[in-house]
C-alpha cells in the first residue's frame, strides 16, 4: 500500500470501529486490489474510496445501523451515511493534502457509493464492485447473514440472485460467482 493510503487508512481507523467496517473495509480493500489488476482504474482514487466509503456510518445511532443497510433498508438513512461520509473523507483528504482533482472523485463516489444505481467513471464501478464483493467473502458472508437474522442457505439464494445486477465488472461477476461456489 502506498505511504499516502497508509497515512489515510490511519486516519480513518477511529471510524471503522462501528458495524463490522474494520473488517469491511479490510476485506473490501483485497477485493478493490484484485479487481484493478483486471480492470481498468487508477488506484489514487480507488483506494482512498475504498478505504473511505463507509466513514459516514460513524455518525448513524448504532440502533439504526440494521434500518439502513441489508436486504430492507431505510433510504434515508443509507443516504445520510453517504452525505456524513463525504465531509469526513473530505477532512481526512485535506489533511494529507490530497490532489484536489483526485479528491474530488473520490468525494463524488462516496456520495452515491450505495445510492447511485449507475457507476459514474470505471473507478466508480472498481469501488461498488469492491465494496459488494465483502458480501461474498466468507468472513462478509457469515457476519451479514447473522446480523440480518437470515437463514444461511436464504441468504445465499438472494445474493446468488443479485449478482447480475449489482456488479458493473465482468470480473466482480466471476469473483462473486467463484465465490458462491465456496460458499455452498
Amino acid at each position: 500500500m502506498e505511504e499516502t493510503h497508509k497515512l489515510i487508512y490511519e486516519l480513518a481507523k477511529p471510524f471503522l470501529n462501528t458495524r463490522k467496517n474494520d473488517i469491511h473495509i479490510e476485506i473490501s480493500l483485497g477485493y478493490a486490489y484484485k479487481l484493478l489488476e483486471k480492470e481498468a482504474g487508477d488506484d489514487n482514487i480507488v483506494i482512498p474510496a475504498v478505504i473511505l466509503h463507509d466513514l459516514g456510518w460513524w455518525k448513524v445511532p448504532v440502533n439504526l445501523h440494521l434500518k439502513a443497510f441489508g436486504p430492507q433498508f431505510d433510504w434515508e438513512l443509507r443516504r445520510k451515511h453517504e452525505v456524513e461520509g463525504v465531509k469526513m473523507a473530505r477532512e481526512i483528504l485535506e489533511k494529507v493534502d490530497y490532489d484536489a482533482s483526485k479528491m474530488e472523485e473520490i468525494l463524488l463516489i462516496i456520495d452515491g457509493h450505495d445510492s447511485r444505481l449507475e457507476a459514474i467513471s470505471p473507478n466508480d464501478r472498481i469501488v461498488k464492485d469492491a465494496d459488494k464483493l465483502f458480501r461474498f467473502s466468507p468472513r462478509g458472508f457469515e457476519i451479514d447473514y447473522q446480523r440480518f437474522g437470515i437463514e444461511r442457505n436464504k441468504y445465499l439464494k438472494w445474493l446468488s440472485e443479485c449478482v447480475d445486477e449489482w456488479f458493473f465488472t465482468l470480473t466482480a461477476k466471476l469473483f462473486a460467482r467463484e465465490a458462491l461456489q465456496v460458499l455452498r
